[in-house]
């Protein structure tokens, strides 16, 4: 059985050695995510070409996504590091210190807060381990009585319980890191801290102008996690190629009861759009100091797979984990054992959904069709990518191999969900290229004679969104 859900795993420290990296895509990985909060421009495209470098030695599709890092809203640095605050203490949070933080304040990476806070509001430091009533705003001053203590050291994030913070979600690193991104030609781009479909907007521009030299484009992901962007997510989906459902920013500023919910709906809907969906934070968290998953863990990936989720994501745990092949492998197993215990919902999808184009239509008879029959595979000849997306949004248990000439049509379809990417030769002709499809399928084991496959292409061949056949064979 192929695994659908896709695997996106964070380069660090822990995973940068060439070893550790040929182990990690054999245990599973199909996207690589580069994280721009930490590092240099260098480091990032030294990573990029290492994992080129090995996909193309193990034969395997792998992306590449460039995380950025988003604004800093963040404290300062303290004098021993770090302090420990206690419930009921007085705590200045000081736009204009520039001195190392003690016991009585700290300094701000954030200078705007005093300015987005008023008496009365909640701030939530260090992934809201640490709570801070507002009690009054003086000048740069924040002057806050602290509510829930504990350890709080260097630059910790600070959150605005039901949000509201100005931050903006593209900062002068963040257009300095697309150019980076871009030099190496990233597959995804994930923004944070995204409030609207304007931000999307504004990073895809930038994007594509830094890529133009490249003639590269890459797909944009929406990081979920402020509250602002809950309102307007059906816009930014719009203004995206997908989300990301990053739990932790998102769960301290809307609480983590509300959380689940929302991850399902954020999913839910992003299938609908035919947008891809990614889960991550926490996932397997565990797994940074301990060899095997907690059974919180192991149900929490299950049930993102069982939510229709694109891709799982890693972080910590295979960038600074102690772990990091075998969290891949565990999260690999659990994902395929969820996935055997999918059910088919074709036919009522089907009564409700309506298709204005060729291409879109040929994709869904397509599904409908390899349902219906037990078809072992459905082949779709792409351009662009497109009609193994939309195929990848409904459940059939049927898998999608997308064929492609193009390099980042084949990376990009890494995470898509049930989809197998394959890079083939350009044929001009429509039978040539089906009858290349089939040997290629065959070759691979995944069909054998008597098998019968769904494929579709268009004719003429060549034109991006000109899927316009679709054909039923049988090996001979």
């Amino acid at each position: 059985m192929q695994r659908a859900t896709k695997i996106v795993a964070t380069l660090g420290p822990a995973s940068s050695d060439p070893d550790v990296l040929e182990r990690l895509l054999r245990a599973g990985v199909d996207v690589v995510r580069l994280n721009f909060s930490h590092g240099q421009a260098q480091d990032h495209i030294d990573r990029a070409s290492l994992v080129r470098r090995i996909a193309e030695k193990l034969g395997k599709t792998v992306a590449i996504m460039a995380d950025l890092q988003g604004p800093k809203i963040r404290v300062g640095k303290f004098a021993e590091g770090r302090v420990q605050l206690v419930n009921g203490a007085r705590f200045v949070l000081d736009g204009a210190r520039t001195d190392p933080g003690n016991l009585d304040g700290v300094g701000l990476d954030y200078k705007e807060l005093p300015r987005d806070v008023k008496p009365g509001d909640t701030l939530l430091l260090n992934d809201g381990l640490i709570v801070l009533t507002v009690e009054a705003v003086r000048g740069e001053q924040v002057l806050t009585v602290v509510k829930v203590g504990g350890e709080l050291s260097n630059n910790k994030g600070i959150n605005k319980q039901g949000g509201g913070l100005t931050a903006p979600a593209l900062t002068g690193k963040d257009m300095d890191d697309i150019k980076t991104a871009m030099s190496f030609q990233c597959d995804y781009l994930a923004v944070s801290f995204p409030k609207n479909a304007t931000d999307m907007e504004m990073a895809r521009q930038l994007a594509n102008v830094a890529g133009e030299p490249w003639r590269h484009k890459p797909a944009m992901i929406a990081k979920i996690e402020r509250s602002e962007a809950i309102p307007q997510l059906e816009a930014i989906l719009r203004a995206s190629d997908g989300i990301m459902v990053a739990r932790g920013d998102l769960a301290v500023e809307v609480g983590n009861a509300t959380v689940p919910a929302l991850q399902k709906k954020m999913i839910r809907m992003a299938r609908e759009m035919d947008k891809i969906a990614i889960t991550a934070t926490q996932m397997m968290e565990s797994m940074i100091v301990n060899p095997v998953p907690t059974r919180a863990e192991v149900s929490d990936v299950a049930n993102a797979v069982l939510d229709g989720t694109d891709a799982v994501m890693l972080s910590a745990e295979t960038a600074a984990g102690k772990y990091p092949v075998e969290t891949v492998e565990q999260m690999a197993a659990i994902a395929l054992e969820a996935e055997r215990a999918e059910e088919v919902v074709l036919h009522d999808d089907f009564m409700q959904r309506h298709f204005g184009r060729i291409d879109q239509s040929i994709a869904m008879g397509a599904l409908f069709t390899a349902h219906h029959l037990g078809c072992k595979a459905i082949i779709a000849l792409t351009e662009s990518g497109s009609t193994a997306l939309w195929m990848s949004r409904q459940n059939i248990k049927v898998p999608i191999f997308g064929l492609t000439h193009k390099h980042n049509s084949e990376r990009r379809m890494a995470l898509y969900r049930n989809v197998q990417p394959i890079l083939m030769p350009m044929h001009d002709d429509r039978d040539t290229a089906l009858a290349d499809a089939e040997a290629v399928l065959v070759e691979r084991g995944v069909l054998m004679p008597g098998d019968t496959y769904a494929i579709t292409c268009g004719e003429p061949m060549g034109y991006p969104g000109g899927t316009n056949m679709l054909k039923v064979c049988r090996v001979a």
